[in-house]
């Protein structure tokens, strides 16, 4: 009976270990790579209508999170899944952002997102 407890025993050491070996470390922030559309400036949010595809608004924010563009874009169907439409809005945010930080809110134009879909 001593034998069988003594084995159960190790039995039970040698499945603990093995789950702590098992057990994942966190991943580094080295091997997260960040995708090409994103920007440490900030970030958009486009809004559609499921019926209305062609019509789209686009908000543009800092990383403080504070609205500085919205712009309606009508006859243009965006289509935010693909990656040359996320490299265009990180373009157009990143001009819009420069203008906001550099406080030449009126130079930016009004059409800076339909102007690079055209």
């Amino acid at each position: 009976m001593k034998k069988h407890l003594q084995l159960s025993v190790l039995t039970l050491l040698l499945t603990a270990a093995s789950f702590a070996a098992l057990a994942q470390d966190a991943p580094s922030p080295a091997k997260h790579k960040t995708p090409r559309w994103v920007s440490d400036k900030g970030y958009w949010v486009v809004e559609s209508n499921i019926n209305d595809r062609d019509h789209s608004c686009v908000y543009f924010y800092n990383n403080s999170n504070t609205l500085i563009h919205k712009e309606t874009i009508a006859g243009v169907r965006l289509s935010p899944d693909k990656t040359r439409t996320k490299m265009k809005l990180k373009k157009a945010l990143e001009k819009v952002v420069d203008a906001w930080t550099t406080g030449n809110h009126g130079d930016t134009p009004q059409n800076v997102v339909a102007a690079l879909f055209k």
